[in-house]
């Protein structure tokens, strides 16, 4: 079967803007939902700030927190190793999923689709504990 000569460009093109739409999500890497049951509206002083598709924890208390788990806008998380008092940490954010594995739209150069804003960040310091809002600095992407 042969294509006109106009028909081979408009399928290799239509062949590309394909390959060029994945899934945002990944079953395997599912977490747990978000705790509703354990919102408070208790903050610390701890000042988050985006930069492009990562996000920067800036501790500037005297609490520290270890094994604890990130919460972003009520849907995605990811685990925090250890955020000690004075101290920060960089988390890429296209390493938060929620719980069907969805990866949070942190944008980037070659986005299909306008980035999520960060509008609510929140530390839970073991299972069953409260969560506790920071404070969230610059959370949508600047173009």
């Amino acid at each position: 079967m042969s294509f006109p000569p106009i028909h081979a460009p408009c399928l290799l093109l239509a062949l590309l803007l394909g390959a060029c739409n994945h899934q945002n999500f990944d079953p395997a890497k599912a977490n747990k939902p978000y705790p509703f049951e354990l919102h408070t509206t208790k903050t610390f002083p701890v000042q988050v700030f985006r930069d492009g598709t990562s996000m920067e924890i800036v501790n500037s208390t005297d609490q520290h927190w270890e094994g604890a788990t990130v919460w972003l806008n009520q849907q995605f998380s990811h685990p925090l190793p250890a955020l000690k008092a004075g101290d920060r940490a960089v988390l890429d954010l296209k390493s938060f999923r929620d719980d069907i594995g969805q990866q949070f739209n942190a944008g980037g150069f070659f986005r299909l689709r306008q980035p999520t804003e960060l509008a609510l960040v929140e530390i839970q310091s073991g299972e069953g504990q409260p969560l506790v809002g920071f404070i969230a600095i610059g959370g949508s992407v600047r173009e």
